[in-house]
């Protein structure tokens, strides 16, 4: 082995140990303090007072470092005075009057509540690093037949690229050639892998599971649907919600407030109480231990990142914590029926055929036929079908597609027409197995009908039908004591049906983009705080004006956008988990608050009546701090 590469081998696990310890940095820092402390006062005890102060001295600067440099950098930063710097002035006040130990056992517990604030929000980055994984770094551009490996940021639209079984597809994009399944449970949280073949959209970070693909990608690297939801999780985690921005605020004012407190405290009781000089700075110090900020800055943000990470793990993004504040505030939530309380494509739901023609046949060469059109009802038949009846399809012969109508098509001489009731005969149809046309009709059904040599053989009916998960999400809800409302472009029949199989209070037919938004405008003067659920590009500005705008994940990007909340796996019932997670958090900051609130009296008052040492002083005010933090770490668990 050569010189460089016995370097290298040195430097490699070295860096692997670093990366490692990093993250805990902070606890290991804290644990040290400890250390020394537990040297300084055995050193003390020994009577050695050089060793126990350097010792110590070592305390304070291991674990001081990293609160020490957060608030000198925030104050140099702000202009404004901190708690952290608060922290110093308390330890340093606490060595001049020679109370080593206490002050050493204040920066230790300082840095143990820093350390956990730390892994909370480590904890919160966590949902990020696992989804940055899934993004491939790489791809095998196909140029002129020649392959080669480029990073995914130097793919342009309409590239096209080669993802072999195994891999992951490293960009958004439309099969040009091939036909696999694909694992979409990183997008969409779905389970089972999705058949696609050609002309169908693939999406980065989900995995391609059996055959090779070439895929045309039609997004730079950067606008990607996973690219996105990454974007969500990080700005979730910087957008800070009305309280935490209340307290940042407040802090400022209350750290002034006890710095002149402090300073009265060290002459007033002096010339006013009789207490000396000693006994004065003592208690000053201890008031600026115990009236410090440090549980009550620490009763928000751990419990909104924590809140916010729950969520992440459970296929809900949140883009901040103002949003996630508001959810449970909310007294009415607006639905779009289409993609969102429905699946957003037709399915058979009921097929009737003329005695006088065998159904498995039949619909094996009307699927045949359908096969050839790309319009979604012809695909919902074939894919009914294909899931009902183990059968190969036909080519038909002399096939036309009558725009608007429907199709025609020959099969071994037969004739057959496919399509609307005008289009195989009007009075025929409505007439067909005893006019049940017009009940299914009035169902909510879309129908289709297929005629064999001038005979009407077979009525299919097809709907958009509602989600499985839709009536529990809205029940839920409904128990929540919120008011649910359907709005939708559909015509006030199928509405009207929709509506009820959905449970929503009301509905609201045959809307325009512009009318959702004028509807939500009501909603909003009547009920307060509203929210929006929608997945399309005209859902968009009802999403916005909306005060908490819910997205499907598999929507619109400009839906993804728009929205303050995003379910990534579809799924309704998640709304009302978002909500209860909303609860929870409220009521966790409201606990954290007082909780923290009540200490910091109970102590000022206690030091004022000199019934508080230093000690207690230092064990009262830390040890909040850290529960308050424990406390808000409960919002991690479901």
């Amino acid at each position: 082995m050569s010189a460089d590469a016995k370097r290298l081998s040195k430097v490699i696990p070295k860096v692997g140990i670093i990366e490692k310890i990093k993250p805990h940095v902070e606890l290991i820092a804290a644990g040290l303090s400890g250390v020394f402390i537990a040297a300084g006062w055995i050193s003390d005890k020994m009577n050695d007072q050089v060793a126990s102060i350097i010792f110590y001295l070592l305390a304070f600067v291991i674990g001081g470092f990293a609160k020490a440099k957060e608030g000198i950098e925030a104050t140099y930063e702000n202009k404004q005075l901190n708690v952290e710097m608060l922290m110093i002035f308390a330890a340093i006040g606490s060595a001049i009057i020679g109370y080593w130990t206490e002050g050493a056992i204040l920066i230790f517990i300082f840095a143990v509540s820093g350390a956990l604030e730390t892994y909370t929000m480590n904890k919160s980055h966590k949902e990020i690093s696992s989804l940055m994984k899934l993004q491939p770094e790489e791809a095998l551009l196909i140029n002129n037949g020649v392959e080669r490996r480029v990073p995914v940021s130097e793919l342009k639209v309409g590239d096209q690229i080669l993802v072999k079984p195994g891999e992951r597809i490293p960009s958004d994009g439309v099969i040009k050639k091939g036909h696999t399944n694909i694992d979409e449970a990183a997008i969409t949280g779905e389970s089972m892998p999705v058949s696609k073949g050609l002309e169908t959209e693939v999406f980065a970070g989900t995995v391609n599971l059996t055959g090779a693909i070439t895929v045309q990608t039609t997004k730079a690297s950067n606008e990607t649907l996973f690219h996105k939801i990454i974007e969500l999780v990080q700005s979730a985690q910087s957008e800070k919600s009305p309280s935490q921005l209340f307290i940042e605020k407040f802090e400022g004012t209350y750290v002034k407030t006890v710095l002149a407190a402090v300073l009265l405290m060290m002459f007033l009781p002096y010339f006013l109480l009789d207490w000396t000089w000693n006994e004065s700075f003592y208690r000053a110090m201890i008031l600026l231990v115990v009236a410090s900020p440090c549980a009550l800055v620490a009763s928000i943000m751990p419990a909104t990142l924590s809140a916010i990470s729950n969520g992440a793990k459970r296929g809900i993004l949140v883009k901040g914590g103002v949003h996630l504040e508001n959810l449970s505030h909310l007294k009415a939530i607006a639905f779009d029926k289409t993609g969102t309380l429905t699946k957003g494509k037709p399915e058979v739901t009921e097929i009737i055929i003329h005695e006088d023609f065998e159904e498995a046949e039949l619909l094996r060469k009307a699927a045949s036929i359908e096969n050839q059109s790309n319009h979604p009802l012809a695909q919902s038949i074939v894919k009914y079908v294909k899931a009902n009846f183990n059968t190969d399809l036909l080519q038909p012969e002399n096939l036309e597609d009558v725009s608007g109508w429907g199709v025609k098509a020959e099969i071994n001489g037969e004739q057959w027409k496919i399509g609307k009731a005008d289009f195989v005969g009007r009075e025929a149809a409505l007439t067909f197995a005893d006019g049940k046309a017009a009940h299914l009709a009035s169902q909510g059904n879309t129908l289709v009908f297929v005629q064999v040599n001038n005979c009407l053989a077979a009525m299919i009916a097809l709907k958009d039908v509602v989600r499985q998960e839709t009536k529990m999400a809205i029940d839920h809800l409904k128990n929540q004591g919120i008011f649910t409302v359907m709005l939708t472009g559909d015509s006030e029949k199928t509405a009207n049906v929709i509506a009820e199989e959905s449970h929503v209070d009301q509905f609201f037919a045959e809307c325009l983009p512009e009318e959702k938004v004028e509807q939500l405008k009501k909603l909003k003067e009547k009920y307060g705080t509203i929210a929006m659920v929608g997945d399309g590009i005209n859902d968009a500005p009802a999403l916005a004006i909306a005060n908490v705008g819910i997205a499907m994940g598999e929507g619109s990007d400009v839906a993804l956008e728009t929205a303050d909340v995003v379910l990534m796996k579809n799924d309704l019932p998640r709304i009302a988990e978002a909500i209860h997670l909303s609860q929870r958090m409220n009521k966790i900051i409201k606990q954290n608050v007082i909780f923290s609130i009540t200490v910091i009296m109970i102590l000022i008052s206690s030091n004022f009546f000199q019934l508080l040492d230093l000690p207690f002083g230092v064990i009262g005010h830390e040890g909040s701090t850290i529960l308050v933090i424990l406390n808000s770490l409960r919002l991690l668990k479901n």
